[in-house]
């Protein structure tokens, strides 16, 4: 067998056929409107740029500590203290090459080949691919619209076992936008120290939450699932940075050193103008974001009173994140059909729900802006009309 198990299981995204014909069509000049982004359409403030353009005048072009530059780390300790509530030393701070890269590094770093991890579904793309690379099993754990994708904690007890080794938890969720209240939190946390599994807390749409909702980090709820729990974050959503490529994780002080020396031989340091980019956009002003939020609120409203009024198509009011989780169930089509349909069809660009493991739903992003969304709403409503 020319390669390796671990990456012969690892499926190409089928998403791919939609966006790469989307991009066709547009560069032949066709009008697409595009609800695939997962990224923020606003560009990265002008102060951060300012500090990578004065970084690479002044040299700071070499390698940094592999586990990232000791400024970094400090200003990411106290941004979980102040933000967060969670005491993190700065030891206990990895910088990595986004927070994918902490991601991956953690499942490396903490799975067996006999290990389960729980993952909510619908989940994030990436998540089961990370799980099998690092050669344990997703088990997934299933919620419902109704309990705004959110798992309960019947559906939770009955998928844990002597072989799970942690529970993914992401929380503003990327596809479904759900936000989990301290309650929940607390539910979770409850049965991570009880059965004595990690929780990974993925927090990387933490600023995008509306309605007033407060952003609870599990890792804030005492000393116990403190201890349990690995936090992730980054600056990709908060701050529009995807680019940048700088992503960071905290937890146990064991855990850590042992990603930073997988890391130091896998990737050895990110890149150091991005972080000094990134010390600038933690340690400086912070208006950006709430100016940031509040039009992406905006933009949600819009979508969801747009969709709710379509036929044979429904949303549940996402609370965080950029996406609006589509059920598209009464069409009776599978969500790839649609998204190929409608992209055929309608010249609307939409991520189906499959690789999300969810074949009744398209994700819809309003990463985009506000003509753009009215003028594919548009286009939606015409679609679902004829063809719903």
């Amino acid at each position: 067998m020319r390669l390796a198990k671990r990456v012969s299981g690892v499926a190409e995204s089928v998403t791919l056929e939609i966006t790469s014909k989307a991009k066709k069509m547009a560069r032949e000049g066709i009008d697409v409107v595009s609800f695939a982004a997962g990224e923020p359409d606003f560009d990265t403030p002008g102060h951060i740029k300012a500090a990578a353009i004065k970084a690479i005048n002044e040299g700071f072009t070499k390698y940094t500590p592999s586990s990232g530059m000791p400024e970094l780390k400090d200003a990411i300790s106290a941004k979980f203290k102040k933000d967060n509530g969670i005491d993190y030393t700065p030891g206990q701070v990895v910088v990595s090459n986004g927070a994918k890269h902490s991601l991956y590094n953690i499942f490396q770093a903490i799975c067996d080949a006999d290990d389960e991890v729980l993952i909510p579904a619908p989940y994030w793309v990436s998540y089961p691919a990370m799980v099998s690379m690092a050669e344990a099993k997703p088990v997934f754990v299933g919620t419902s619209p109704a309990d705004n994708f959110k798992v309960t904690e019947k559906e939770l007890v009955s998928k844990i076992t002597s072989k799970t080794k942690c529970f993914i938890l992401n929380s503003p969720s990327n596809p479904t936008g759900c936000v989990y209240d301290r309650g929940e939190l607390e539910m979770i946390a409850k049965l991570a120290v009880k059965h004595k599994f990690f929780v990974i807390s993925d927090e990387i749409y933490e600023k995008l939450i509306y309605d007033n909702k407060k952003h609870v980090s599990i890792a804030s709820l005492g000393k116990e699932i403190h201890d349990w729990t690995i936090t992730v974050n980054g600056v990709s959503k908060s701050y529009a940075m995807t680019g940048w490529r700088i992503g960071y994780a905290a937890g146990p002080q064991d855990i850590m050193k042992a990603i930073g020396n997988l890391q130091s031989h896998a990737t050895s340091n990110p890149a150091s103008i991005s972080q000094k980019a990134t010390l600038e956009a933690l340690t400086r002003d912070q208006a950006f974001i709430d100016e940031m939020r509040a039009e992406y609120e905006k933009r949600r409203n819009y979508m969801v009173s747009r969709v709710s009024a379509m036929k044979n198509i429904s949303c549940v009011k996402p609370q965080g994140a950029f996406y609006l989780f589509t059920d598209i169930s009464k069409t009776k089509k599978d969500s790839v059909t649609i998204a190929r349909s409608l992209l055929e069809g309608a010249n609307v660009a939409v991520i189906p729900g499959e690789p999300f493991g969810a074949r009744d739903f398209i994700r819809l992003s309003f990463a985009t802006g506000m003509d753009t969304i009215k003028k594919g709403m548009d286009r939606m409503e015409e679609y679902f009309a004829k063809h719903g």
